[in-house]
């Protein structure tokens, strides 16, 4: 089965995002782009030897509750076992606490191709990896030792502990507590949901990253601290022992994603829960978006993994079955055609390509502003980049994650009835992709965030940093012959457009206050994720124009196709963030408006 094309990420980080510009900092110098080669080389490997193969039967096989214990398919812990053994767990860690220390724009592009061969499994790699980083960047020498160095070693597998039964996104109505033990650790005890990866026997240990409120902690979410609350104990030589009395109370039976284990887990019920606390008392919940964010990202890069898996079966699908004739042939006796020759399917193949190589573009451009972040030789171009990342973590989050949906969706349909069938791995990659709208995060809560805070991050500086960027791409688009001018001056009316909206979201919410600037956070995210993912459909054409005028030689249909593929996208661009925009000026949301009895 397809999974990616090789072609796109090398186009990606060669020619678009500029890995070598990554790999000349001094952080990352002890990496060169051959290197990186091989690790990709050896992330396709195993993941189509070692993960793909029970990508079906996980999804048949779900875990079961036995005895208290969750039980996996032996599947999993063989494939994470190689994971462990090439030492992909460590991919970014630095190589001080045992990892390899590969910049991000690296690493994501090698981990796309264990999401698109078997996310369940990715799952635990990957909750697993940004745990140790928010231990990396919050938790003391001592717990690093402990907890994060078998984390990247993948002797130990982590969680993040965060939701409630009563409380899943509202995170400032959790209840469970935390009460100080002598020693200077902490007893713990309430219930946590959904806890992915939260009960089974693959690993030494889990390390579970929870959120309680200690005793006197002020409601809502300044009362929040993080703590580390290990399956077993620690001995004195940090070997897993004692039972740290952690109950699985249940399993959540998913649509998708099933081999990746969910649990609902009791704290304290049957002998205290021993966790240490990280960092200050009060500040869990700033130290837990280090890794909820990691995780925002890492989930829509599953979206575009799914989305590339599922446009490449397609696309092998209709260049093979053959089905009618074109609108012109006249003799019902003449050969069928495939189905690439239909127009209607040519619009939703286009759709996938645009949406899974589109949303790779954007994550990929988002690890690079991850690696700038950390290693940027000055201090401003450090702040810049986080400033972006920032910004653009909700809209890749949530725009992008429905525009793959839809692409799978797509992907069903070019194959009829045949892609509503277990026969072919369609429907499975739908049900698999549509938690990626939904955990960490609704998507709506993602607007919600991209509106009432970082539209106006640094008092507005990341907007203006990213339409800078955006009109240097449009600038640098012109004149290349990638693009028919009137599409090149209608995303300049787009990203003007982008600017005023966010001007009057502004507006609107001073004069009328916050619930009536967020009954058009949707409409925002859709507008603003249109203009996004329209400029990096540019920067991609702009990159295909340059290779192909370049005189190197090049795959020219590769990059005939990136540059039909922007002008697809740009001309849906413009109409769509117009719609976007104008119904965020209505006067009165009927979302806003309507009462609760009128429902029914």
């Amino acid at each position: 089965m397809p999974l990616i094309d090789p072609r796109q990420i090398d186009f990606l980080l060669d020619d678009v995002l500029g890995l070598d510009q990554i790999l000349a900092l001094p952080a990352f110098r002890g990496h060169d782009r051959a290197g990186v080669a091989q690790v990709l080389a050896t992330a396709e490997r195993l993941a189509v030897d070692a993960f793909l193969p029970s990508y079906a039967r996980l999804d048949a096989n779900e875990p079961v509750m036995e005895n208290g214990r969750a039980v996996l398919p032996d599947e999993i812990a063989g494939a994470l076992g190689a994971y462990r053994d090439a030492g992909f767990f460590g991919m970014t860690a630095e190589p001080e606490h045992g990892g390899l220390g590969l910049p991000r724009l690296a690493a994501n592009a090698a981990f796309l191709w264990f999401q698109a061969a078997n996310v369940s499994i990715a799952n635990y790699a990957l909750l697993t990896m940004s745990a140790a980083e928010l231990l990396a960047r919050h938790a003391s020498a001592e717990q690093k030792a402990r907890y994060m160095a078998p984390m990247i070693e993948g002797r130990f597998l982590g969680t993040m502990a965060l939701s409630e039964p009563h409380a899943g996104s509202s995170l400032g109505d959790l209840t469970t507590t935390a009460r100080p033990r002598p020693d200077g650790t902490y007893a713990l005890r309430g219930t946590k949901m959904w806890i992915s990866g939260g009960e089974h026997d693959m690993a030494e240990n889990i390390v579970h990253l929870m959120l309680a409120r200690i005793a006197g902690a002020p409601a809502g979410v300044k009362g929040i601290s993080l703590f580390i609350v290990p399956r077993r104990r620690l001995d004195a030589a940090n070997r897993p022992a004692q039972w740290n009395n952690i109950a699985l109370a249940g399993l959540n039976h998913k649509m998708g994603q099933r081999g990746t284990v969910n649990t609902i887990l009791n704290v304290g019920e049957s002998g205290e829960t021993i966790g240490e606390i990280v960092g200050a008392p009060g500040e869990g919940l700033a130290a837990m978006f280090t890794m909820m964010n990691e995780a925002r990202i890492g989930v829509s890069m599953g979206a575009v993994a799914h989305a590339s898996a599922g446009f490449l079966h397609s696309l092998a699908y209709a260049r093979e079955r053959r089905q009618g004739r074109r609108p012109d042939a006249k003799d019902p006796a003449s050969p069928q055609v495939p189905l690439t020759e239909h127009a209607d399917v040519r619009r939703m193949l286009l759709q996938q390509k645009a949406a899974a190589e589109g949303g790779m573009a954007l994550g990929l451009h988002l690890a690079r502003l991850a690696d700038l972040k950390a290693a940027a030789e000055d201090a401003p171009a450090r702040t810049d980049a986080a400033l972006l990342l920032e910004l653009l973590t909700p809209v890749f989050k949530a725009w992008i994650s429905e525009e793959c949906l839809t692409a799978n969706s797509h992907a069903m349909q070019v194959l009829g009835g045949a892609g509503y069938t277990r026969d072919h791995p369609l429907e499975q990659h739908y049900r698999d992709n549509r938690l990626n709208p939904i955990h960490e995060g609704t998507n709506g809560i993602q607007a919600i965030d991209l509106t009432a805070r970082k539209l106006a991050l640094a008092e507005g500086r990341a907007l203006r940093l990213l339409l800078a960027d955006m009109r240097a791409g449009l600038a640098a688009a012109t004149g290349t012959g990638a693009f028919d001018p009137d599409e090149l001056a209608g995303l300049g009316r787009l990203f003007d457009t982008l600017e005023e909206a966010a001007h009057q979201l502004s507006a609107l919410r001073a004069q009328k206050g916050a619930h009536e600037a967020l009954a058009r956070a949707g409409d925002m995210m859709d507008l603003m994720g249109t203009a996004v993912f329209a400029w990096i459909w540019v920067l991609q054409a702009t990159a295909a124009a340059r290779a192909r005028a370049s005189g190197r030689p090049v795959d020219r249909d590769f990059l005939a196709g990136k540059i039909a593929t922007a002008g697809y996208v740009l001309q849906q661009a413009l109409p769509r963030g117009t719609a976007a925009f104008a119904r965020m000026r209505t006067a009165r949301p009927a979302a806003l408006h309507m009462r609760d009895e009128w429902f029914g």
